[in-house]
């Protein structure tokens, strides 16, 4: 591990070391910190480095200014400078994104959502303040001196995670953090300590102090990591997901013995996993966020049947409201809403298709919902296929295989992802021989649903069935 390590900071060194003499030359100190050392130790140290330094801010300022191809001082406030250098590594022109931040402590006010920072004058002093025990290691350069008060390197090779000081006060000083654990745990595929569990457990109330926003940066970062499942089931086991996603523990609906059905909760972390097998692009974040939420609707919906059978009608539709909500008291912005939304809606649309009864028409309208979601719509579909009956999981696929080559017949045809009436707004009014109005609207919305239900028309048909349907107005008027 530390042989990869030495492999890594050689990489980064050309850049490093430069900007660590640069600030020994003005009386401070500089290490590589945190994420940056754990990457180099996994052998995954990428071209964003963390420092940390002694320097306050200003100084920092003075030192990167004439040094960076750009600086930005966008978290200035908690001491930490931001910039970039362009530099030639290894005969390659590389981008280097730095933050240098100063040795610090964070405490959170228990009436207050943002952390107060107070600077520090040791790194000891910086690192016991980190989250966790294998982000609590520094580097001190250009001497490349190992740093390790807390057994982080320990930890990394037992892929475990550990708080530096006790988890109840670390916690305490950022509630994040036990969002953080879960993440982490999603990322690296690591175990958390039990002693880390107990503590988000006894303190999961306490992430309500903390912003709509951070809570939703860091459920994004485990929602898009490599392993979200584990991340997400800490989450709930923990009670944190309560707090900020109360819809995902709420899919644990219990088994009744008389009324058997599937585990929702369990059916939409596999769902999950298989979207992301689908991912040709790597992560996706509407996609995995529709498969986490698509059946949120099901326990408001649920229906015992006479007939012993579990019903939840309409649980798409529930579902896209509550999705709704959730995404946007978590401040996702209106277009992701809306996104992720429609693909809840549209997700059961599918199981009307039964063996390809559709007629063209409503594959049309499938595409016209879908729109610019379709590919995904496809995917979310397919991943929402969970049974162990291999017969049955064969022919949903079949029937889905028989819909795409039925969409891709329609598109070469009739150009299906741009589908809108044959006459024009322009051709329209002239038809009709009125000016602007609601009532071109209204016309528009006939033949756009003339098109969907029998295809491309030519001209002339178009214009006949727009000028009976305008004489079908006027007599109704």
């Amino acid at each position: 591990m530390q042989q990869r390590a030495v492999s890594e900071l050689l990489r980064v060194s050309p850049v490093a070391d430069d900007l660590a003499r640069r600030f020994q030359e003005a009386g401070f100190s500089l290490a590589l910190v945190g994420g940056s050392v754990r990457d180099a130790l996994l052998g995954r140290l990428g071209n964003d480095l963390d420092f940390t330094t002694d320097a306050r801010p200003e100084d920092v300022l003075k030192i990167v200014r004439p040094w960076a191809d750009a600086v930005w001082e966008v978290g200035i406030a908690f001491g930490t400078v931001g910039c970039q250098k362009d530099a030639r590594v290894d005969g390659v022109e590389q981008r280097f994104e730095i933050e240098v931040t100063t040795y610090r402590s964070e405490a959170y006010d228990r009436t207050s959502r943002k952390p107060e920072v107070s600077y520090g004058d040791s790194i000891e002093e910086d690192l016991v303040r980190r989250d966790f025990t294998v982000n609590a290691m520094a580097v001190a350069l250009p001497e490349k001196e190992f740093i390790d008060p807390h057994g982080g390197l320990d930890d990394l090779a037992e892929r475990v995670l550990r708080t530096p000081g006790t988890p109840e006060e670390s916690f305490s000083d950022d509630p994040l953090r036990m969002m953080r654990a879960a993440r982490f745990a999603a990322q690296l595929d690591f175990d958390v300590a039990p002693e880390v569990v107990a503590a988000m457990t006894a303190m999961a109330e306490r992430i309500e102090i903390v912003s709509a926003e951070r809570v939703r940066d860091e459920l994004n970062k485990l929602i898009l990591a490599a392993h979200p499942r584990k991340g997400l089931a800490l989450l709930v086991d923990t009670g944190l997901a309560a707090h900020v996603l109360p819809e995902l523990p709420a899919l644990r609906l219990e088994r009744d013995e008389h009324h058997r059905h599937k585990d929702v909760y369990d059916h939409t972390l596999i769902v999950l996993e298989q979207a992301m097998a689908l991912e040709a692009d790597g992560p996706d974040l509407r996609l995995r966020l529709a498969a986490l939420l698509h059946d949120i609707g099901k326990p408001k919906t649920r229906r015992f049947e006479k007939d012993g059978r579990v019903s939840f009608h309409h649980h798409e539709v529930v579902g896209a409201k509550m999705t709704k909500k959730r995404m946007t008291a978590l401040k996702y912005s209106n277009e992701l809403v809306k996104d992720v939304s429609r693909l809840v809606e549209l997700h059961l649309r599918f199981h009307g298709y039964g063996t390809g009864e559709w007629t063209d028409s409503a594959v049309r309208r499938y595409v016209r919902d879908a729109g610019p979601l379709l590919d995904r719509l496809h995917k979310l579909t397919r991943s929402d296929c969970t049974t162990r009956n291999k017969r049955k999981a064969n022919a949903l696929s079949r029937a889905y295989d028989g819909l795409e080559e039925r969409i891709a017949r329609l598109q070469e045809q009739e150009e299906l992802d741009a589908i809108r009436p044959d006459l024009d707004g322009n051709e329209i009014m002239e038809i009709l021989g009125v000016g602007p109005g609601p009532v071109i609207g209204q016309a528009y919305k006939f033949l756009l649903e003339l098109r969907l239900e029998n295809g491309p028309t030519e001209r002339d048909a178009a214009a006949a069935a727009l000028k009976e349907w305008w004489a079908a107005q006027n007599a109704d008027s």
